[in-house]
């Protein structure tokens, strides 16, 4: 079977749905995709303060690859989740990170020193076992999207 690129994108989308709900956030999908692909939201029902919204941008792997593109610095409050090993339901992740985040572990890799990011983006599909480490706590569950949401 080929590897399909649209619907990696369309499970770790899902998975990810499926967990902010569980977490009891509400979702909405953008009808275009201009570097937002969902807001997460806690509404006046859920928090006392108001209203709170977040948008995501999913960066979905059926095995695991962390990336990070300079277009995204125009987004206030962006949070990146990567979400890893689609391939098997028993081994996915998501982490949750906003975009200073991520640079400032791109930073602590070296990555900001590359040809690659010199024009605007890098990538890696062979994150090593220090990228791992920095990135375990950005590791979401039910609670941590609470919490996040619940920062703004």
């Amino acid at each position: 079977m080929s590897h399909d690129t649209q619907v990696t994108e369309l499970m770790g989308r899902n998975y990810l749905i499926n967990q902010l709900l569980a977490a009891g956030i509400e979702v909405a999908v953008p009808v275009r995709d201009h570097g937002v692909d969902l807001v997460a939201y806690l509404d006046v029902e859920t928090i006392a303060e108001g209203y709170s919204a977040r948008p995501i941008q999913i960066k979905a792997s059926s095995a695991q690859a962390f990336s990070i593109d300079k277009k995204y610095a125009r987004f206030p409050h962006l949070i990146l989740a990567y979400i890893w090993n689609l391939r098997s339901s028993e081994k996915v992740v998501i982490y949750g990170l906003d975009y200073e985040d991520a640079l400032s572990v791109a930073k602590k890799m070296g990555y900001l020193e590359t040809k690659s990011w010199a024009k605007g983006k890098y990538t890696t599909t062979a994150p090593s076992a220090k990228l791992k480490k920095l990135l375990q706590p950005y590791e979401m569950n039910e609670k941590k999207w609470a919490a996040t949401l619940k920062e703004f």
